[in-house]
């Protein structure tokens, strides 16, 4: 996050997680932008609305949004079908057992990664792509 926040970018952290939960992340002095718990928005992934409030919340557009998650159902599908671009994160047995080997996996995610480390050569990846 504080890679991502040092190029000038906008970092969120959103999942389903309950208002407690949220407020104990956003407690821990993240670097994050903003830290938004399902509860708190009242929808939870994988429902369209949870995506539609994540974008409300952005100051960019969807398509400039570059969602990062590590379950296809849950995270990248929903995320391309709202118009952002997706980042596979392979952590736990759905990455590494399950979705790493799923045929969608290719459709629905622009870009692969093992870490969040990764993210900020990620980020260069989306800048040129999205200055097409």
């Amino acid at each position: 996050m504080a890679a991502l926040r040092a190029a000038g970018m906008w970092a969120d952290v959103a999942g389903n997680q309950t208002s407690q939960a949220g407020a104990i992340l956003r407690g821990l002095g993240s670097p994050a932008d903003l830290i938004a718990a399902s509860e708190d928005w009242r929808v939870s992934k994988p429902d369209a609305a949870f995506f539609e409030a994540m974008i409300a919340a952005a100051p960019c557009a969807a398509g400039r949004i570059g969602y990062v998650g590590d379950r296809l159902d849950n995270d990248l599908e929903p995320a391309k079908a709202a118009g952002m671009r997706t980042v596979f994160i392979r952590r736990g047995p759905w990455g590494y057992f399950v979705h790493e080997i799923h045929p969608g996996l290719a459709r629905a995610a622009d870009w692969r990664i093992t870490s969040p480390t990764e993210l900020p050569a990620v980020v260069e990846k989306c800048l040129a792509a999205f200055s097409r």
